[in-house]
């Protein structure tokens, strides 16, 4: 079974959902048999590369919401991360362009060690106020995922994993996806936000009865059919 999730670096409920979605895949009797790819999204392409400000700032002075909003956001939403084990801290949040950081997960992605790239971008960007678009952080990002730096280099020198990331982008559209998380389960069911971690037990273990066909455990005798009964 595959379960895609459309997700920004930059979303805060993007890290909550990807804790509660772990909690119900690690209680999935069949875990085993199930993919997780991480797809792109970004919720402000047009952000520079750097943006002169706090968090704060950006959501007021680009996303139009009054100070005292943002703050009562950035209180309710600390609490919800807390609860899942996760210490936000959005007064060292650096704001900045997640465009190279998800071309690196798809580089991660190609070492297979996707899922330890998107953690790492979420807990540093939320937790740690490190800079998810400076280059020097990337590259000793990658070192630590086992990738070489010449590798990490080449996502500022060309527009290496650009087109990966875009189709993630035009698929989220196809989809009618308009806001991250985003969880599709075999092209087939699909739920948006952070859900709670009984919601994705559910949902997961609905698409798997539905995808796996009924298994005859014994084919014994007392059944009767169109022709007949069957006797030993």
């Amino acid at each position: 079974m595959k379960v895609e999730i459309w997700s920004d670096v930059a979303c805060p409920w993007c890290f909550i959902g990807k804790r509660r979605f772990e909690t119900a895949l690690a209680a999935f009797p069949h875990r085993e048999n199930v993919e997780v790819i991480w797809r792109s999204y970004q919720l402000d392409p047009g952000l520079p590369d750097h943006y002169d400000g706090t968090e704060q700032d950006y959501l007021s002075t680009r996303k139009g919401m009054p100070a005292d909003q943002v703050a009562k956001m950035f209180t309710h939403v600390a609490n919800e991360a807390k609860g899942e084990g996760l210490e936000y801290d959005f007064g060292k949040v650096v704001v900045a362009n997640s465009f190279t950081a998800h071309r690196l997960i798809h580089l991660a992605a190609a070492h297979g060690v996707q899922d330890a790239a998107k953690e790492r971008l979420l807990s540093d960007h939320f937790e740690h106020g490190k800079d998810i678009g400076n280059q020097e952080y990337l590259t000793a990002l990658g070192k630590d995922l086992g990738i070489a730096a010449a590798e990490v280099a080449d996502l500022f020198s060309s527009d290496k994993y650009a087109e990966d990331v875009r189709l993630d982008f035009e698929e989220a559209r196809a989809l009618g996806v308009t806001g991250v998380p985003f969880f599709v389960i075999d092209r087939k069911f699909g739920l948006s936000g952070a859900q709670p971690s009984e919601t994705f037990t559910a949902a997961l273990t609905r698409a798997w009865d539905e995808a796996k066909p009924l298994e005859l455990v014994n084919a014994a005798e007392g059944v009767c059919g169109p022709n007949g009964c069957a006797v030993k």
